[in-house]
């Protein structure tokens, strides 16, 4: 979906862990079809899901909580409103002061077309 909808440009680095479906052939040849870099450290170290743990703890935290859906679906579009809704436009985050990730994105962007 990320490359559907962002089109990144060649030679974009993709960081994973080193679980199964990041070592497959499969994903490898996915990477090489669509000129993405793989991006893997060493073994054990935990300081790489440091980013994804913390959302998947902010999920849990403001949307799922105590929720029970009553089927996959209802459960895949609400977490997909949450990311795509509130998450990546609304939700403000202090690690790059206090805009919205669309916003903190808008802004490097002009500041990289004024040559900053």
């Amino acid at each position: 979906m990320a490359i559907w909808r962002r089109k990144p440009a060649p030679g974009l680095l993709v960081h994973s862990d080193q679980g199964a479906q990041f070592t497959s052939r499969e994903w490898a040849a996915f990477l090489r079809a669509h000129g993405l870099e793989h991006s893997m450290s060493r073994r054990g170290n935990c300081h790489d899901n440091a980013v994804a743990e913390s959302f998947f703890q902010l999920l849990k935290r403001e949307k799922i909580r105590r929720r029970t859906y009553r089927t996959r679906e209802g459960a895949r579009r609400n977490v997909f409103e949450y990311i795509e809704i509130f998450y990546n436009s609304k939700r403000k985050h202090t690690n790059n002061g206090m805009l919205s990730l669309v916003d903190f994105e808008e802004r490097q962007l002009k500041l990289e077309k004024a040559g900053v």
